[in-house]
């Protein structure tokens, strides 16, 4: 039994192709292996979350009715995820919850009432990465060609694609540096 007890995952380029800005459902198309990745977790009692930057909202290019019907059919396609986390906010807002920061990460922690260190945030850009470092979660980077090179040298962790970092998942946390905050759920539930 892996020590995992949630995994986050990046929405866009992670668990679907990456359709910039998009606010229609009938567009999102799972990556390979994603229904059979996340029903792997389901199957041994792992939760499952989604943490998404969806700056589109800032921008004006999205609303967020738009945001919560794309999230729907994602759910539709791969099953109903224990929690959705999203930031709304544009690069240059200073929101604490907007990835690499880590307030997606800790409140999705906090919501499931799991400690950051027992969470892995897969992800498809340093941000993702960067974001459970902060958090003090474990990271994994699932390169697509939108990752820069850099972004992928630097990670702690790097699977292929991914069910392969699912099943990396399995055999326990990935290798991480130590974490720089603590969270846990307080009795509304919002991370501490």
């Amino acid at each position: 039994m892996s020590p995992v007890k949630a995994v986050l995952f990046d929405r866009d380029g992670t668990l679907v192709h990456d359709v910039p800005y998009s606010g229609d459902p009938a567009r999102v198309r799972p990556v390979d292996g994603a229904r059979e990745a996340v029903d792997l977790l389901r199957s041994r009692g792992i939760r499952t979350g989604v943490v998404s930057n969806q700056s589109g909202i800032a921008r004006g290019l999205l609303t967020d009715a738009d945001v919560r019907g794309v999230n729907h059919r994602v759910d539709e396609l791969l099953g109903p995820f224990d929690v959705w986390a999203v930031c709304p906010h544009g690069p240059d807002d200073g929101c604490s919850c907007r990835k690499p920061e880590p307030g997606l990460v800790l409140w999705a922690a906090g919501r499931l009432c799991t400690a950051p260190a027992d969470c892995v945030v897969i992800g498809d850009i340093g941000a993702d990465v960067e974001a459970a470092r902060r958090a003090g979660a474990h990271g994994i980077l699932v390169p697509t060609p939108r990752t820069r090179p850099q972004e992928t040298a630097s990670a702690e962790h790097v699977a292929p694609d991914l069910l392969t970092a699912v099943r990396d998942v399995l055999t326990g946390p990935p290798t991480r540096s130590a974490p720089t905050a603590e969270a846990g759920c307080d009795t509304s539930g919002r991370p501490r």
